[in-house]
């Protein structure tokens, strides 16, 4: 019974021994104790995370597994302890700690085939005066707005991952920093902002972190040992690239700068790479016709004081691969580290030039085609009347007797001219009625003997298609009739704004010009009454196309004594002008000339004979003649018309 009694006391305690150190008798793969060390003080609350929850050391998303936390010093495991210990996963909670926490804990995780194992140290030390004893440095800018961080970003993180709530709060040695009082704000939930930083900010300042997990509540702190220099260097500010697109063509060369400006005192606090697409870098070598120049740097003093800094990116020649691909600046720096971007597409197919050369031919073209019909418009127009005459209303049915009444100063009228009156009864109607075929009524040929002026005047004028006015120089103006020539043209000018009918017409003549049967009054009357029924008719009624025929040429003063209608209907419609047509020597002459040299010389001098004008119907003067006259056209007249058959 003894011996029995003392085999099985030995296998219990053996038992007991195992079950203790189990986690030492596993065949498990052991990674070292982990690099980073968890600090706190008594009182405090510390977070032990595992990294053996990771792919580098097992595929966790695919593989099950397990965690368990265990006491390096006991060999126990750790379990949940009100007000003490929580057990999360990978993340092992102490709440108010106590010194003899001070150790290694052992981190566990279990696969169905395999095992990990990992330390992690923690330390507690006594506590400081208002502080950790251990403390993190950072530096603040010497007169310029600048910011503390938390160091306790890991612990945000993770109470967030847990969806905890939690609140931070700032001291600056043992006095309670309250947020928006004095110089210091609270920016978000790991800065405090400090305006116009001055040397007496050199100090401590701590971080606390306060929350509830678990059902427990828990504090941690951090301490910062901040230092105010003068110098100083602020978050790089990326002016170029600009986060573009541009487009380049296949094969070209291609650069782009990376331009940085970095506010400072002293020597910035930043460096300048250039990436391209997964975040590569670009190096200053020629791999894939792609490189990077040298760092380039100078100072700016006004207005701002800082350092400009540039890089270039260059390609010898763009490929197919340089395209659709994000090249990034990078200006790296303890405050931050800005991007900039650009991306590569191809250019557009360039259509300008096609576009430009077809544009630019129309243009060619069509001023070619406007200065051709402005200077052969005449011929254009005569040809397309004879190739098409079908298109043209036949005039011989519209009730008109003449194609054109033929008015100019006769025998002893104001302005006659034996050369005028041979090319109103000779010249004319050789060309247009012999040669072309038109009908003329001439008041010297054609007038019945023995009726009245007024009668005969406006019955052939309404019986014509139109009204031929040869006029000279003299034809409105002579010096024996120079006070009748100013009443004829006021009457004129009267007649043609606001004359509206024969009566009144006749009535103004009437008023002008009494006839005593002298041949001069007669031929004045008659001169008159031509003149004036043309003008309303063409300017008034617009009934009636007068075409005006200027014999010789009109120098602006002699203009200047024509009617206001005259004038006015040459200005608007010109004049065709005969005496373009003759020699330069030849020269008409006119009543007011001869007499000048009858007086000069006692005698009647004839006038010297002229060279014989063309009279073929191709010349310039017949064919702008053929121009205004009358089309003659084979088309039955129908109501509508178009715009080419008033061509």
């Amino acid at each position: 019974m003894g011996l029995q009694s003392t085999l099985g006391s030995l296998l219990f305690l053996l038992g007991l021994s195992g079950i203790c150190a189990g986690f030492k008798q596993e065949n498990c793969t052991h990674y070292s104790l982990q690099f980073d060390r968890t600090f706190s003080v008594p009182g405090d609350t510390a977070m032990l995370n595992s990294t053996l929850v990771s792919p580098d050391v097992f595929n966790f998303t695919a593989v099950p597994y397990n965690i368990t936390w265990y006491d390096s010093k006991t060999g126990q495991e750790m379990t949940n302890q009100s007000g003490r210990i929580l057990v999360r996963g990978q993340t092992l909670w102490f709440f108010n700690l106590q010194l003899e926490d001070d150790g290694e804990y052992v981190t566990i995780v279990r696969t169905p085939s395999r095992c990990y194992s990992q330390d992690t140290k923690l330390v507690v030390e006594s506590p400081g005066d208002c502080g950790r004893p251990r403390k993190a440095e950072q530096t603040l800018t010497n007169g310029v707005t600048d910011t503390l961080n938390c160091p306790l970003k890991d612990y945000m993180s993770t109470l967030e991952s847990y969806n905890i709530t939690f609140q931070i709060t700032w001291f600056r040695g043992c006095e309670r920093i309250v947020d928006g009082e004095g110089r210091y704000t609270y920016m978000g939930p790991t800065k405090l902002k400090i305006d116009g930083v001055e040397t007496d900010n050199n100090s401590f300042y701590t971080c606390t972190l306060t929350f509830s997990l678990g059902g427990m509540r828990g504090s941690v702190s951090e301490t910062i040992e901040a230092s105010v220099r003068s110098e100083y260097s602020l978050i790089p500010q990326i002016h170029e690239p600009a986060n573009e697109i541009i487009k380049a063509e296949m094969g070209s060369s291609f650069s782009k700068w990376c331009r940085v400006f970095v506010r400072c005192v002293g020597r910035p606090d930043a460096y300048i790479v250039w990436m391209a697409g997964d975040y590569s870098f670009i190096l200053d070598t020629e791999p894939d016709r792609i490189y990077t120049s040298e760092l380039r740097s100078w100072k700016q003093k006004v207005p701002i004081k800082g350092v400009w800094m540039e890089r270039m990116l260059m390609f010898s020649e763009l490929r197919e691969e340089h395209f659709h691909v994000n090249y990034t600046c990078l200006a790296q720096s303890n405050r931050g580290s800005p991007v900039g971007y650009f991306t590569l597409l191809p250019a557009d197919p360039n259509i300008m030039v096609p576009i430009g050369s077809v544009l630019g031919s129309v243009t060619v073209l069509f001023i070619g085609s406007v200065t051709i019909f402005y200077l052969f418009k005449v011929d254009i127009v005569l040809w397309f009347r004879r190739a098409f005459p079908v298109l043209y209303t036949n005039t011989d049915l519209d009730g008109k007797s003449y194609d054109a009444y033929v008015a100019y100063p006769q025998l002893c009228a104001v302005g006659f001219n034996k050369e005028v009156e041979a090319f109103a009864l000779q010249t004319l109607p050789q060309v247009l009625e012999n040669a072309c075929g038109y009908r003329l009524f001439i008041a010297g040929r054609d007038c019945t003997p023995g009726k009245a002026i007024v009668d005969s005047v406006e019955e052939n004028i309404q019986a014509s298609r139109r009204l031929l006015l040869l006029y000279t120089a003299s034809t409105f103006i002579s010096k024996r009739h120079t006070s009748s020539t100013s009443n004829n043209n006021n009457n004129i000018s009267k007649s043609s704004d606001g004359g509206d009918n024969g009566e009144g017409k006749t009535s103004e003549i009437s008023s002008s010009t009494s006839y005593d049967g002298s041949e001069d009054v007669y031929q004045d009357t008659r001169q008159q009454m031509e003149c004036v029924t043309a003008m309303h008719r063409a300017l008034m009624e617009g009934s009636l196309k007068v075409i005006l025929v200027e014999l010789e040429k009109i120098s602006p003063a002699q203009l200047a004594l024509f009617p206001e209608s005259v004038r006015h209907l040459r200005k608007k419609q010109g004049a065709v002008c005969w005496w373009k047509n003759q020699s330069t020597g030849q020269r008409w002459r006119t009543c007011s000339r001869r007499r000048e040299n009858e007086e000069k010389d006692g005698q009647d001098t004839q006038p010297s004979p002229s060279p014989s004008p063309s009279l073929s119907p191709s010349s310039r003067f017949w064919k702008q003649m053929r121009y205004r006259m009358p089309v003659r056209g084979k088309r039955a007249m129908y109501p509508e018309k178009t715009a080419l058959l008033n061509v």
